[in-house]
């Protein structure tokens, strides 16, 4: 299998940027269509006076520098794991020794409600780009305006339906089309700046603090909508396993950042020069005559960038199942040579319904943009605090250092935070409720399993005193092998008791088979396979994937080194596997309604021949009732 950090290093470096322009920045660069508008025009809105554009264009210029460029660039995207970046491989980071009983349960549910926000992000990022791009045709005339949602519903409802082939045709043009975006907007930007150089000045962080010495507490306010300059930053690290650092950083730095700060600052000169064109900056930077073919442009740039969004929820969705957070869905890799390109079908259709009921129930980008941004607020946080423990644990940074430069960025992250919460009850229950939603399922599932593998472990039979009792009695060996799947390799599986117990024979080959996911996006061939013999013809092989790894076990079991007598025929080979039936019980374990939820989720989740590759025709399920 294909490792992505390796086909990184082999790639051309020019593409890479391109290709980071296009999926790592789509969220970040559509941007300017709402956020410098939803400061003076939203419904927290500033006065358009001098002072405050000044003081919010300083605020736009050192967040993007304090947040972008020095925490998630120069700091966050160092802790990789093999090349791969996000909330999942930086939980893996944390060592072993480290999760403790005291601290365990703290980081992983942090880790775990910090990608659960994701999700959140997911669904209101398609809406919120694809809204503002589209009500720019307001600008060319108000007879467009009845129409803004249902061509924004069409467009959203043609992106979902696209997604089951793949990113891998489509995807060729992200970049293009982003570097066009990224050239207009600085373009656009630039001749504003042109005719009035003073803007500039807002370089100057005293223009900042002004701005809230004037505003007191509704500055504060404002600051939330300042922060929508930001959504998307975490698609640089979680993204990193794609690209590398370097691209990421260059497409950052030569063309995002400059295009970005070109656009804002020349939507604050326009303000300047005239307070009224607060009601849409962005395209009011246009000629008229550049206004539909920009609108168009914005449209592919808003369905670039809500694209990338629910890629990242498939690779997030990918990961929690492969680390046992979630049950097992239907995967399908849409790429022969990116592992990374993957389609689920249950979480894209829950996403489409759940983003189209919010263009509906909304109705434009300034609604939307209200409830926006207190979940990617709470990402950057849990990343700063999780940051902090490979700072001191992995690095090996004395604890002042740390501490020093952690709570630069935890300030930053809390402001923003602060402000943001005061839009809960503008819509910004949206994000948290989903993000509370997905949290519960994944805690569920994972201790749901713990509580299942000790229900079967109290009823399992001593492997040790079965292999005295095959020795003993030496019951009729028949032709073929039989791999018995198995999550305890200490005990035996139930299906083989059952096999020996009802047929009264055993195959010339056994083997008990366990598939471990390690903590690392990747398992090379090498670590792929361990094989132990510990009787005659029987066989202890465990199989280790990375949780970015497709877990084919079938073409793994084909791995068993050369050297080794154990010889494995899938046309001669019967998969075992347990079938549980789950029942919810007043047993000590879980409340009854988690258990009634795991239970739920259990019967739904994919089947385990299909998610592990097995030929349907070579499998035996033997069923069985556990009682959690």
């Amino acid at each position: 299998m294909r490792d992505s950090h390796r086909s990184v290093a082999s790639a051309n470096p020019r593409r890479l940027v391109l290709a980071a322009l296009g999926v790592v920045f789509g969220d970040i660069g559509t941007s300017p269509l709402y956020a410098l508008r939803e400061c003076f025009h939203g419904p927290h809105a500033v006065p358009t006076t001098h002072a405050n554009v000044l003081g919010v264009l300083s605020l736009v210029f050192w967040a993007l520098f304090v947040v972008i460029s020095v925490k998630y660039l120069a700091f966050v995207m160092r802790a990789d794991n093999r090349g791969e970046g996000g909330t999942f491989a930086l939980m893996a980071l944390i060592p072993a020794h480290y999760r403790g009983p005291r601290s365990q349960a703290f980081l992983i549910g942090l880790g775990l409600f910090g990608a659960s926000l994701l999700y959140g992000d997911g669904v209101i990022t398609p809406a919120i780009t694809v809204l503002g791009a589209v009500e720019g045709l307001n600008v060319a005339t108000p007879l467009f305006t009845p129409y803004v949602v249902p061509i924004s519903l069409a467009i959203l409802l043609a992106l979902f339906l696209v997604q089951s082939r793949g990113t891998a045709a489509v995807g060729a043009m992200f970049g293009p089309v982003m570097l066009l975006w990224f050239v207009t907007i600085a373009a656009l930007g630039l001749a504003e700046v042109w005719n009035a150089p003073s803007v500039l000045v807002a370089f100057n962080p005293l223009h900042a603090v002004r701005f809230f010495a004037e505003n007191g507490l509704h500055g504060t306010v404002v600051l939330g909508s300042v922060f929508l300059v930001l959504t998307g930053g975490e698609a640089l690290y979680a993204d990193m396993g794609h690209f590398g650092r370097r691209p990421i950083r260059l497409a950052w730095f030569l063309v995002a950042w400059p295009a970005l700060m070109l656009n804002y600052l020349g939507q604050g000169a326009l303000l300047l020069a005239n307070p009224e064109a607060a009601t849409n900056p962005f395209y009011r930077l246009a000629p008229g005559i550049l206004l539909v073919p920009l609108v168009v442009l914005a449209t592919c740039a808003a369905a670039i960038a809500a694209q990338a969004l629910i890629s990242a929820v498939f690779s997030v969705t990918r990961n929690a199942v492969q680390l046992g957070y979630s049950p097992r869905m239907n995967i399908e890799y849409t790429s022969a040579s990116q592992i990374g390109q993957v389609y689920v079908g249950s979480v894209n259709w829950a996403l489409m319904i759940a983003t189209m009921a919010l263009v509906v129930g909304f109705g434009s980008s300034s609604r939307l943009a209200a409830a926006y941004g207190i979940a990617v607020t709470l990402t950057m946080t849990v990343t700063t605090v999780l940051a902090y423990v490979i700072a001191r644990q992995v690095w090996g940074w004395s604890r002042p250092v740390a501490a020093a430069i952690l709570s630069l960025f935890l300030a930053v992250d809390l402001s923003f935070l602060g402000a943001n919460l005061l839009k809960i009850r503008d819509g910004g229950w949206v994000p948290l409720v989903i993000a509370a939603a997905i949290y519960t399922l994944m805690s569920t599932w994972k201790q749901g399993r713990r509580l299942l593998a000790t229900r079967l472990t109290e009823r399992a039979y001593p492997l040790d005193r079965f292999l005295e009792r095959m020795a003993q009695e030496r019951p009729l060996r028949v032709p073929g092998t039989a791999v018995f799947m198995t999550g305890n390799p200490g005990t035996v599986p139930h299906p083989l008791l059952h096999n020996l117990e009802h047929n009264k024979v055993v195959h010339e080959q056994v083997v008990l088979l366990t598939v471990t996911t390690a903590e690392v996006p990747h398992v090379t061939r090498g670590e792929r396979v361990r094989v132990q013999r510990i009787a005659e013809n029987i066989y202890r092989v465990t199989l280790t994937f990375g949780f970015m790894d497709d877990p084919d076990v079938p073409k793994a079991l084909q791995r068993v080194p050369k050297d080794h007598p154990l010889r494995i025929d899938l046309s001669k080979t019967t998969f075992f596997l347990g079938l549980e039936t789950l029942l919810s019980t007043a047993r000590p374990g879980m409340s009854r309604w988690r258990e009634n939820l795991f239970a739920y989720m259990s019967r739904n989740a994919r089947r385990a021949t299909a998610f592990f590759r097995i030929p349907p025709d070579r499998v035996v399920e033997i069923g069985m009732h556990v009682e959690l």
